[in-house]
């Protein structure tokens, strides 16, 4: 028998009429100008990595860091571009063969994202705060990542002066990765994002110059656990694909609120089983609530925050937390929105426990990395309140929110890379006592963040509660609203404690000292007090901006 009589009978047997000659295979759709941002990232990334390879070892820094910039603000005017040609309202859709939602909350959160990152590639760049090793600068990353701690292949690697110049490519990367998460329209897309954003972020966890064994030791941690809240996403996706057949948001949203009927045959045991849709979409719940660090799957936060070199630390607070409130935001109220009233009960319980367990431990902590490791936990509750109103306006207050955090936590962090001892950055608390007196700009600084956090009004802060708090109360939530408000209080605690300590104790006399940084780091925080006093003076034109971008395209 001929192998074309073979193939005839194999696709009839499988219920599967042979094409007719003249059809040609069709090539997917993919709409490359409006995914130009996440592009011009990768392109860069992999141009990075070559770098590494192929560019002399004393050029890489310069050539990665002027990359990086280039790459981020590129992409940042892509995302400006497609907001101005109107992709962000009346233009909205679906692109890459369904995989990629273009609309208004995609555009405003990649374009948070890549501000952010921007802001925090220069504390990554940052070489005066160390003093200098054999004549060469060095910055907060190990000499060599592949050398074991302490050994004489380490002590080769920094009197000869290298750098872990990797770290932008892989800085890249993760960007790339949180700008496909909160766009992603379909499970496996939102996987692939997961992963994409995730691992660069275990890797530079584990690179710090200082305290390098705590540095491995978090990523570690992170990596782990990271793995484990992976495979919970990834069984939701399982259980979800079983549910309803297909791993598109729309098709799921289209089978969960009754409009189509029709069944796969080979699903036709399982297509519309509640059983499946429930766990299935708990655990992809579970997933994303471990990436925003929402109680009770925070505890890998204050370890990872602590451990990382504080540069990245930073930006994995910030960006990471606007990547997965997107990525959860579109989840609940593209896919999930029937069952609104289902998740609303459990998604209550996670955002009280959040915002009261974050703010009360953080009374606790006596190490300022760990006290905004539990600071950004409370945080991610007051951000979940928004995320429960179910409205426009919770959506649009979610985005403001993740909007103001981002830059108050990037700049923060680069305040805590300056106060510096014989050991590197002196981040317990009893070593702040007296800076104000020390240092009154760095103290002061330092200040108007911790008031931001505190939510003081005139500050960022205050806008970005009072607008979340306000969709809540509006979309039946006055209950969490209260207990936001007690959490604040609390958290208000703590944050004006670290002003007292700082302005109104006696300085040691074997106390840290304030290390000058290059323009690269005070661009950072002038950046970040910049942001928070506009948007906590004149908040209106940015409330709008998010008001507009808040529709989701289904």
């Amino acid at each position: 028998m001929s192998a074309t009589a073979v193939h005839s009978l194999w696709t009839m047997a499988g219920g599967v009429t042979s094409a007719a000659p003249d059809e040609k295979f069709k090539a997917p759709v993919i709409e490359y100008a409006q995914l130009t941002p996440v592009l011009i990232v990768i392109g860069v990334a992999v141009l990075g990595v070559l770098v590494e390879a192929f560019v002399p070892r004393r050029a890489r820094y310069h050539t990665q860091v002027f990359l990086t910039v280039v790459a981020l603000v590129a992409a940042f005017a892509a995302v400006v571009g497609l907001a101005a040609g109107g992709y962000g309202t009346t233009k909205a859709h679906i692109a890459a063969m369904g995989a990629v939602a273009i609309d208004g909350p995609a555009l405003f959160l990649q374009g948070t994202i890549l501000l952010t990152s921007l802001v925090a590639v220069f504390t990554f760049a940052e070489r005066r705060l160390d003093p200098a090793s054999h004549g060469n600068h060095v910055d907060s990353f190990a000499a060599q990542a592949a050398s074991v701690p302490g050994s004489d292949s380490e002590k080769a690697a920094v009197k000869a002066g290298f750098t872990t110049t990797e770290v932008f490519p892989l800085i890249l990367f993760s960007v790339a990765g949180m700008l496909v998460f909160p766009a992603a329209n379909d499970l496996l897309t939102l996987f692939v994002a997961l992963e994409v954003f995730s691992l660069p972020l275990y890797l530079l966890c584990a690179v710090a110059r200082r305290k390098r064994l705590m540095s491995q030791e978090a990523a570690v941690k992170y990596f782990l656990l990271g793995a484990f809240s992976s495979a919970f996403l990834l069984f939701g996706i399982a259980l979800l694909y079983g549910y309803a057949g297909s791993v598109s948001y729309a098709r799921i949203a289209s089978v969960v609120d009754g409009s189509i009927q029709q069944i796969d045959p080979a699903l036709a045991d399982t297509m519309g089983n509640d059983a499946l849709l429930l766990i299935g979409g708990a655990m992809i719940l579970t997933g994303l609530l471990f990436k925003v660090g929402a109680v009770p799957f925070h505890m890998w936060t204050p370890d990872v925050y602590q451990g990382a070199p504080t540069p990245v630390t930073g930006f994995m607070a910030a960006a990471t937390k606007v990547a997965a409130f997107g990525a959860l935001l579109r989840l609940l109220y593209v896919v999930l929105p029937g069952l609104t009233w289902d998740l609303r009960p459990v998604m209550w319980g996670i955002a009280i426990v959040t915002m009261l367990g974050g703010a009360i431990v953080a009374i606790t902590q006596t190490d300022i990395k760990r006290l905004l490791a539990y600071s950004s936990i409370a945080h991610a509750g007051f951000i979940l309140a928004g995320v429960i109103a179910a409205t426009p306006e919770g959506i649009s207050s979610v985005l403001f929110y993740l909007a103001t955090y981002s830059f108050v936590t990037v700049g923060a962090f680069a305040v805590v890379t300056l106060v510096r001892d014989a050991g590197g950055e002196a981040t317990h608390l009893s070593k702040w006592a007296g800076l104000g007196r020390r240092s009154p700009l760095v103290a002061a600084v330092f200040a108007v963040f911790l008031l931001a956090f505190a939510g003081i009004p005139l500050t960022s802060g205050f806008s970005g509660k009072f607008a979340v708090f306000k969709a809540a109360a509006d979309g039946g939530a006055g209950g969490l609203v209260v207990v936001g408000v007690i959490s604040s209080a609390i958290a208000a605690f703590f944050y004006i404690r670290v002003i007292v300590l700082m302005f109104f104790s006696e300085p040691k006399a074997d106390g840290p000292t304030v290390a000058v940084p290059s323009p690269l780091t005070m661009t950072t925080i002038a950046v970040g007090v910049a942001v928070t006093l506009v948007l906590g003076l004149a908040p209106q034109y940015f409330l709008d901006l998010a008001s507009q971008a808040g529709v989701f395209v289904r």
